[in-house]
């Protein structure tokens, strides 16, 4: 497999560029909430092909944070239906599922996976409890347009309130799907600039748009 490592929060090998075209749902919804809902919510719950890419996506964050223990507490950040969630659980760990969107963590039986209805830039939890972070797939919905005050905040909270839940040392991992190279860069910026964070992009088949994979990894620094 083919990646990029972007070593630092703002440094990408020289020449790499990429620019999404297409117009994408957290382009055309101002909400996360205002896309998931009624019929899209459903056929996107009940997507086998979706659960699959998920799960592929999940096991593919799983070997950047590189665990060190089988079993850990990790958050599954912006949840949605639980596919995340449902795989970590099923291979030994022990998880949190959060979703500011309520009728995704009640689609499926998932008490198991301690469901929480909450924003994730505002996590309800106490400092240095999780071993992990995982975030599927949510990370465009917080910033996605350049100087733009108000997603400049929500990404400034979610950043600062994952240091804090995070043990000392501990992971999180993002993959994500940001518009261009310019945002993907900020977005790093942003976080370097507000929390003692360190980290780096990393890029499945870069020169791939169909195939492309952007990952953040954070470790959570004294």
């Amino acid at each position: 497999m083919k990646y990029l490592v972007c070593k630092g929060y703002y440094e990408v090998s020289d020449g790499y560029y990429f620019n999404v075209k297409n117009k994408r749902p957290e382009e055309m919804y101002e909400k996360v909430s205002d896309y998931f809902q009624g019929k899209t919510l459903s056929w996107y719950a009940r997507s086998k092909s979706i659960m699959r890419i998920q799960e592929k996506i999940t096991i593919r964050a799983l070997e950047i944070l590189d665990l060190k223990q089988e079993k850990s507490l990790i958050l599954d950040a912006g949840c949605g239906p639980g596919f995340t969630s449902i795989y970590l659980k099923e291979i030994g760990h022990d998880v949190i599922a959060l979703d500011l969107i309520s009728e995704f963590l009640h689609f499926y039986d998932i008490k198991d996976l301690n469901p929480i209805v909450s924003n994730m830039c505002y996590m309800p939890f106490r400092c240095d409890i999780f071993d992990a972070i995982v975030s599927i797939s949510a990370l465009q919905w917080i910033y996605r347009e350049i100087n733009n005050i108000m997603m400049k905040e929500r990404l400034v909270n979610l950043s600062q309130s994952l240091y804090k839940i995070l043990k000392p040392n501990s992971k999180a991992v993002f993959q994500f799907y940001p518009k261009n190279n310019d945002i993907m860069e900020e977005i790093g910026k942003i976080i370097a600039e507000n929390t003692n964070f360190h980290g780096n992009f990393v890029i499945d088949n870069p020169n791939n748009p169909k195939k492309r994979r952007i990952y953040l990894l954070l470790k959570k620094r004294l």
